[in-house]
């Protein structure tokens, strides 16, 4: 394996594990996207805030972040794209 500097794999570590306002996630039990459109923090609990891609004028989710062993994850969701905002 060919050796990376140390900012590289940070780059790498950071893209793969935090959610990020932009990023499109699915749902699993409806195959719909969801687009993130706003992250928080309450009473040291981190929420994601969800509205149907394409579709600006739908009811909006509040989903809880969780930390899993790869990372912030949101339950029920996948990652649909990945974001290159670094």
């Amino acid at each position: 394996m060919p050796a990376m500097s140390l900012d590289s794999e940070v780059t790498l570590v950071m893209t793969a594990n935090r959610i990020q306002v932009g990023q499109v996630w699915r749902k699993l039990d409806s195959q719909e996207n969801f687009l993130v459109t706003r992250l928080y923090t309450e009473a040291l609990t981190t929420f994601a805030i969800l509205r149907p891609a394409g579709n600006e004028n739908a009811s909006m989710l509040r989903i809880k972040v969780e930390n899993g062993a790869v990372g912030q994850v949101l339950p029920g969701f996948s990652m649909e794209q990945d974001s290159d905002s670094f």
